[in-house]
């Protein structure tokens, strides 16, 4: 369940930003700026890389594919290499896939509540709804348009006995890095390009 939930909320921040460099309307840049720079983003589509660091193993696993997201609650996570994974969420439901003859999980997001506070609290940040953000998540902002950076760390105690912080980077309405540190010691670093294909 812990790697399941560091997938979905790396996966899900990763395109929240997908228009990839598109200019960004005039005003200070700040959070309030930051969360309707993500919201204006309806699709998006990139190609990403992770390292995914477990205290039980010496080296990283590394993997890489495509992620896809379309407003408002559809996400597509498709790992390729070292094998095909797929994960999809849609409204209430999360779809694992996994091998070349896939073997399917499914959850639903309301039988369970952790991760569907981080579900929920993700899509607050693609519908730009800073104060839905806020009562998940105590939030910092720092930097300016052409580097910014953003620190989540779960609110509730729950929640942090999965994750302890999520730091999400990005240049504009672009997501270009997220790190997600979870409680157990494991962590993920995923950077992304946009897939112009």
């Amino acid at each position: 369940m812990r790697a399941a939930l560091a997938g979905i909320v790396a996966a899900l921040l990763t395109v929240c930003g997908g228009a990839f460099g598109e200019e960004s309307s005039a005003g200070p840049w700040d959070l309030p700026q930051l969360m309707r720079e993500l919201a204006s983003v309806n699709t998006a589509r990139a190609r990403f890389t992770e390292k995914r660091f477990l205290k039980m193993l010496d080296r990283p696993i590394e993997s890489s594919g495509t992620l896809a997201f379309e407003a408002p609650a559809h996400l597509e996570k498709l790992t390729l290499l070292p094998k095909r994974e797929l994960l999809r969420v849609e409204q209430d439901k999360v779809t694992l896939e996994v091998g070349a003859k896939p073997k399917r999980r499914i959850l639903s997001l309301s039988e369970h509540p952790p991760l569907r506070a981080f579900v929920e609290s993700i899509r607050a940040t693609l519908a730009g709804d800073q104060a839905a953000l806020e009562r998940f998540y105590r939030v910092q902002f720092s930097g300016d348009a052409e580097r910014w950076r953003l620190t989540l760390q779960p609110a509730d105690a729950k929640s942090r006995s999965f994750i302890r912080e999520i730091r999400i980077s990005g240049k504009r309405n672009a997501v270009t890095g997220v790190e997600v540190d979870q409680a157990d010691g494991d962590r993920s670093v995923m950077s992304m390009v946009p897939d112009d294909s």
